[in-house]
């Protein structure tokens, strides 16, 4: 491995690769790579992290929430899940938060749906687009069978990249609603049998602010 030393330009060395750094430590495959206009560093010769012409992307803070408790709604208009909510406040208006979510849901009938969607503050975002009467959200299920005696749950998730372009306290929920003559529940199966098969479960909304 061919090390320059030059006094204008400095110290210079290979590129080398991922696999076999041109720095690196005594396994050969742990280190630091260069390229053009980009350093990569590895461990196990495998890519963790680079540095590239246009930055890379730092995780500056992590808030989550978690609910543990149960939830029920019966509306056809969206309602707030209470307690599954998270509020960030963002370094700098340039950074993105990436929004995380997973809940558990049943219907208390069978043949039917819920829908759900990730609100910003007051405003939906990562929803499909709106047309005509149809329900828009940013994921939904449906109970087609009875789940046995009812003690079933379907596990909803949503991944979404935001820029709220904001330095001010901001607040990420979910909101659920489902067909008319229709309950939901969250964290808990329509039968909520007291007994082994009765399920009770967790949700969690987490966001991460992500350096631009």
């Amino acid at each position: 491995m061919a090390i320059t030393l030059n006094g204008t330009t400095g110290i210079a060395s290979v590129d080398a690769s991922v696999a076999a750094p041109s720095i690196r430590v005594t396994d050969g495959n742990t280190g630091i790579s260069y390229g053009a206009d980009f350093i990569k560093f590895s461990t196990g010769g495998v890519e963790r992290t680079a540095i590239t012409n246009t930055g890379y992307p730092r995780i500056l803070q992590v808030v989550s929430t978690t609910k543990t408790d149960t939830f029920s709604v019966a509306s056809t208009s969206y309602t707030d899940i209470t307690g599954l909510s998270v509020a960030i406040t963002p370094t700098a208006s340039t950074s993105k938060v990436l929004v995380q979510a997973t809940f558990n849901v049943s219907l208390d009938t069978t043949d039917r749906w819920s829908i759900f969607q990730l609100v910003r503050g007051s405003t939906a975002i990562d929803i499909g687009g709106a047309a005509s009467s149809r329900s828009v959200g940013s994921v939904a299920h449906t109970q087609l069978t009875a789940n046995g005696d009812g003690n079933g749950l379907a596990s909803l998730s949503l991944l979404f990249l935001d820029s709220p372009s904001s330095t001010s306290a901001t607040t990420y929920k979910i909101q659920g609603k489902c067909q008319s003559g229709v309950t939901l529940y969250l964290n808990r199966s329509r039968g909520d049998a007291d007994d082994t098969y009765g399920l009770r479960t967790a949700s969690s909304i987490t966001v991460s602010e992500v350096a631009a």
